[in-house]
């Protein structure tokens, strides 16, 4: 299969070289010339299927012509050997809990699908694979979980400083060895530009084999489908329409959503649920897509001012307004609603939502109440709540238990590189050997 830009400028390219690349030569990001359509046996039968085996289906839709079926299949069960539960917290709304792998946060699937397959496709190259990452919180942790060690490959992960929480800072800059932590003196926004920018510039790229480890890499983007068919099976048999719930701020998770629906997942209806970075709820609202500069939030991993997968959802629907209203309804709350949210679930069901996810959850509740169609929500819980700790134990007046997994990184010792919003100090960095 081949992959093209959404800028259109670029020559077609096939996997491997999208993956290693991650960006397209003219800037663009890269998506599938044409979707897979799944056969309809393969939605009969999937409320038996296994998480691995639906990923390892829908994975060989796209990647059989690329990476045999002796490689795939294992990697996608080393991939996902943690579950991905589906929780009822109150009639017809489900949590889908992304949390459960090895940072406790819904990036895993993603960023250890991909680091898989970049090993696998450099397996017998003599230069080290440089991987840039921006992160607005639990992508870098992800990425350095699972990059870190891996023969051959050196990550190199920018932060915003004092925008991601304490634990997640821990969980960025404690790996050492392969893995360098950048805090940069900016934005999120600002990370991915510097990143975009390293991935585009001709010298490094002439010197050093780059890619990139954030949602604009495809390898990020196919496992995101992954645990869209996962819940969807688990409910169809309830004979009920399914709404996806997404928290969004790059938009990544959203894309994969998308991209699942497109290979004939029938599902009811996407909701982008955002926190006050809300440039594509307005779009949907007025048609006028304007990027700005983010504004801080409690939930911070979706203070994204300029979200890249747009190009891909734009790509995915012809640049037509009237097809992203067909499928996607926009919302957008306020820190206040989502601390309202956060306390109302925990007293009246006992379920923590993080700050993700309950802005996620505000959306799936006030779809359901404003549509006429009786439908089951399943809302994105993305990240474990302990890991906004400060947050949700202002929120609610009452300490929370840390998990011992993330307690692990609390007395580690913190290595990160101060950067200033430079691209040059980026590029010096990047060039050294």
């Amino acid at each position: 299969m081949h992959y093209i830009s959404t800028n259109k400028q670029a020559a077609p390219a096939l996997l491997q070289h999208a993956v290693l690349k991650g960006l397209a030569e003219d800037g663009g990001l890269y998506m599938p010339a044409s979707i897979p359509a799944l056969p309809a046996s393969f939605f009969e039968q999937l409320h038996q299927l296994s998480l691995q085996e639906i990923a390892f289906t829908v994975a060989s839709a796209f990647l059989h012509e690329d990476v045999p079926s002796h490689v795939l299949r294992p990697l996608v069960e080393e991939v996902l050997n943690f579950d991905i539960p589906l929780v009822e917290v109150e009639k017809d709304i489900y949590s889908l809990e992304l949390f459960h792998g090895p940072t406790m946060a819904f990036k895993d699937v993603g960023a250890r699908f991909m680091s898989r397959l970049m090993a696998y496709f450099t397996q017998d190259k003599s230069d080290n694979l440089k991987v840039i990452v921006a992160t607005s919180g639990d992508t870098g942790s992800a990425v350095a979980a699972g990059f870190h060690q891996v023969p051959g490959i050196q990550v190199y992960i920018l932060f915003p400083k004092g925008k991601v929480s304490p634990l997640q800072q821990k969980q960025l800059t404690t790996w050492g060895d392969n893995i360098t932590a950048m805090e940069v003196e900016g934005t999120f926004d600002d990370c991915q530009r510097l990143a975009k920018q390293a991935l585009a510039d001709n010298e490094l790229n002439r010197e050093h084999l780059l890619t990139s480890a954030n949602s604009i890499n495809i390898a990020r983007l196919i496992p995101q489908s992954f645990y869209y068919f996962y819940a969807f099976g688990q409910l169809q048999q309830q004979g009920k329409p399914v709404v996806f719930s997404v928290p969004s701020g790059n938009f990544g998770n959203l894309t994969g959503g998308l991209l699942a629906a497109a290979m004939g997942l029938p599902v009811h209806r996407f909701i982008a649920a955002t926190n006050a970075n809300d440039v594509v709820p307005k779009y949907l609202e007025t048609g006028i897509y304007s990027p700005r500069s983010s504004v801080q939030t409690i939930s911070n991993a979706m203070d994204v001012g300029s979200p890249s997968n747009f190009a891909r959802m734009k790509a995915l629907y012809n640049g037509e307004q009237e097809q992203f209203r067909q499928h996607i309804t926009g919302y957008t709350f306020t820190d206040e609603e989502t601390r309202k949210a956060i306390r109302e679930v925990y007293l009246q069901y006992g379920y923590l939502l993080d700050p993700h996810g309950a802005v996620a959850y505000s959306g799936a509740k006030r779809f359901l109440s404003e549509s006429s169609t009786p439908a089951i929500g399943v809302f994105l819980e993305t990240a474990h709540p302990a890991k906004f700790k400060e947050v949700m134990e202002e929120t609610l007046g009452e300490a929370i238990a840390i998990p011992a997994r993330l307690q692990e990184f609390a007395g580690k010792q913190e290595h990160n590189v101060p950067l200033k919003n430079s691209f040059d100090e980026l590029k010096a960095i990047l060039s050294e050997a």
